[in-house]
């Protein structure tokens, strides 16, 4: 028991051993590759080993790589296999067979040795886990990821209408899919291929991709309100993505960013993932995002496999649906929670499970005006025991800021290591308190020195959260180009319901990464505060209070990720960053200059949607299609019917599923007796067999008895930190 062993230590010095055991980079895959680099030229001693599928390019990518590096070129099959066996590799594979062909070839690679060369693998040499094992050991493993009809094409016109391991009756095409798995599997760098993308080229990427995994130290993130820059930072001091996911909020009360920018795609490599997957597509984006030193591809893999499985009810994830005319819907609300919020919070508590030591326990702290307490409750209470028992999660919601079904939800979700507060006041009062708690030094040290714990995020403050949501937005525009709807490169502008701006931010990182999102078009309620800057540079609090309405996820007047868009087109200047959020908080309010308003309208217009006018566009949109909107996408739909230009698609997010919002969708549907059960009212909603249908996760979740129960706390901030101490107390410090 932590609280035990602490009393044996002085605060300070215990303080000080915590912090760094808590917040340092679990680094010690980092070291290892590190090393191999350390004193050396990019190749070292190690070997650059060339992985991908017949057709691929490795052979004469290979010969480039090593020219430019100056050092040996190994191809496995002319230099390697038929020299071992004294025949062609086509005479070996008629004489044993396919399955005794991969064997042989798999010993081969066994007895086989070198340092500090680029070698070319067969096709199928990934298919033998010993041999891969051997090889990995010595050497950096870079997959050229080229799409399966690239490499049909190829394999076409060099006549090869059979590669190894093709039994009678399997096609080419599912052959080549098969063994997808296995290059999956072994992989530490993926390169990008387009169809007409140059052996030349291709080589280049491979040395950019080499010198990125050897270089962790230069993916750094820094503070919004920063003075310094990254290179003027003590060494040391430097932020990694594991420390900003553990660690939330910067010490300064900014919120951390990439120091040097998000990647940037081609086209080409954009067009490459035109017949991904959503899964696929998400593994590629979040390993441009996310270091290997931090998370290594296989085991990223891993994570957004099980964040994206069967708690998914669709297949494809976020379909796009055609609404009408050139209006198209993002659906989001798939997820096990049933809104937006599922996509990151399905995946963040295994990236932060993975990111954080062993050696302590963490406690994370939400603040939600809706749909997100339910879905960290539900993501993190997915776990595996042994990670349930160091990682607790306390939500805390406005108690009578949230729809009744929200609150049943978030209620319905509690687990062993997951609970949620109500709070007697609104959102901005539960997300202030959290900010306030996180950097309130004396609070942190003493939960930190008293019981081994130390706090972190999960709000849209976090890092983490945005970069899942940048893959969604990526997504809907490859799938209009893939369902032929538009070309590659033809714009697209994108409607967003917001209120703490984290959705919209997103879509802006996808713009900025090479989707061609022409606008953003920001949706706000009767709580229009981010209407109102937008098309006038004027942030202004003063004498605003925030309206109860149908959508009360965007019922929100201070916007956190504002801030790091802000920081953005202010060149990173963090000075002004501060400059304006200082102001904001002692005088309520703040003046963006006129060429910062001029760079922020180039991105974003912006408009707002009355309560009637929300209701009645989900019964207009029901009345002519048969589809329910929810009141979020009720009011986007309402600001892009105003703002678009219907000169190219307009990408709706849908945020969440019209069940979470039954009162006011059946007030919508002119259906005049209401039943007070949110149960009820949703088999009521079913009764009209709606498109899409009444979600599933939301009717297991209200037929869950003792939905009624939780605690509830005045609006006070001691009363917060008490409720945080309590609960410390009865899960932490009891033995498992």
């Amino acid at each position: 028991m932590f609280h035990i062993k602490y009393r044996l230590i002085t605060q300070t010095s215990l303080s000080s051993l915590c912090f760094k055991l808590m917040f340092s980079r679990p680094i010690a895959f980092a070291q290892t590759w590190k090393s191999w680099f350390s004193s050396c030229s990019l190749v070292g001693n190690k070997n650059i080993i060339l992985m991908g599928p017949p057709g691929a390019g490795k052979t004469t990518v290979g010969r480039i790589v090593g020219q430019k590096l100056d050092c040996p070129v190994i191809d496995i099959d002319d230099d390697v296999l038929e020299t071992t066996w004294n025949m062609s590799v086509s005479e070996k594979l008629q004489d044993v067979g396919n399955e005794q062909f991969l064997e042989e070839e798999g010993k081969a690679l066994l007895t086989f040795s070198a340092s500090g060369s680029v070698i070319s693998l067969t096709g199928s040499n990934p298919m033998h886990s010993g041999g891969m094992q051997h090889m990995k050991k010595n050497g950096i493993v870079v997959y050229l990821d080229v799409p399966t009809t690239v490499i049909m094409s190829r394999l076409k016109s060099m006549k090869v209408d059979r590669i190894v391991g093709q039994s009678p009756g399997v096609s080419l095409k599912d052959i080549l899919e098969f063994r997808k798995q296995f290059y999956k599997r072994w992989y530490d760098i993926r390169v990008l291929c387009g169809g007409d993308a140059a052996a030349e080229v291709v080589a280049e990427k491979v040395l950019d991709a080499v010198k990125r995994y050897q270089s962790s130290e230069l993916e750094t993130f820094i503070s919004t309100r920063s003075s310094r820059s990254g290179k003027s930072m003590e060494k040391g001091s430097c932020k990694f993505f594991s420390d900003v996911v553990t660690e939330g909020l910067a010490p300064d009360g900014g919120l951390f960013v990439p120091e040097g920018g998000l990647p940037k795609f081609t086209a080409g490599e954009w067009q490459s993932l035109l017949e991904a997957t959503y899964i696929e597509r998400a593994q590629v984006i979040l390993e441009r995002c996310i270091h290997p030193a931090d998370i290594p591809a296989s085991d990223l893999a891993e994570i957004i496999g099980t964040a994206y499985g069967e708690n998914f009810t669709c297949s494809k994830i976020a379909p796009v649906r055609h609404l009408s005319g050139n209006q198209f819907l993002l659906e989001l609300f798939h997820g096990p929670t049933a809104s937006f919020k599922d996509f990151a919070l399905q995946m963040v508590p295994h990236i932060f499970a993975y990111c954080i030591p062993r050696s302590c326990n963490y406690l994370v702290l939400v603040a939600t005006s809706g749909d997100t307490g339910s879905a960290v409750l539900d993501g993190f209470s997915r776990l595996h025991d042994t990670d349930k028992q160091r990682i607790a999660v306390m939500n805390f919601f406005p108690e009578d800021g949230v729809s009744q079904i929200q609150k049943s939800q978030m209620i319905g979700c509690q687990k062993e290591n997951a609970w949620s507060i109500g709070v007697k006041s609104d959102f901005d009062f539960c997300q202030t308190a959290i900010k306030q708690i996180f950097t309130n030094s004396d609070y942190t040290g003493f939960l930190t020195v008293e019981y081994g714990t130390a706090l972190a995020a999960a709000n849209s403050i976090n890092w983490a959260r945005l970069l899942p949501q940048i893959v969604y937005h990526a997504s809907a525009y490859l799938d209009l180009v893939h369902q032929g709807i538009i070309s590659f490169g033809s714009p697209v502008d994108v409607c967003i319901p917001t209120g703490n701006f984290g959705n919209i931010l997103a879509a802006l990182y996808a713009k900025m990464m090479g989707i061609p999102i022409r606008k953003c078009i920001c949706a706000s309620n009767e709580n229009n505060v981010l209407t109102d800057f937008i098309r006038t540079g004027v942030y202004d609090l003063r004498g605003r209070k925030l309206i109860p309405t149908f959508s009360p996820a965007v019922d929100i007047l201070k916007s956190s990720n504002l801030e790091r868009y802000l920081h953005l087109i202010a060149s990173e200047d963090g000075q002004l960053v501060t400059q304006l959020y200082n102001q904001l908080e002692n005088q309520g309010h703040f003046q963006l200059r006129k060429d910062l308003l001029d760079k922020l309208q180039q991105d974003l217009v912006a408009g707002w949607c009355s309560e009637e006018d929300c209701l009645a566009a989900i019964h207009s949109v029901y009345s002519t299609t048969g589809y329910i909107l929810d009141t979020h996408t009720a009011v986007a739909k309402v600001v892009a019917d105003r703002l678009q230009d219907r000169t190219c698609p307009i990408i709706i997010s849908s945020t969440a599923h019209y069940s979470k919002f039954a009162p006011a969708i059946l007030k919508a549907l002119r259906i005049a007796e209401i039943n007070q059960n949110p149960l009820s009212q949703l088999h009521l909603l079913s009764s009209y067999s709606p498109l899409p249908p009444v979600h599933w996760g939301l009717l297991e979740t209200l037929k869950k008895k003792g939905n009624e129960d939780h605690q509830v706390c005045a609006a006070d901030m001691s009363m917060l930190m008490s409720h945080i101490e309590t609960l410390i107390q009865n899960h932490f410090l009891k033995v498992f």
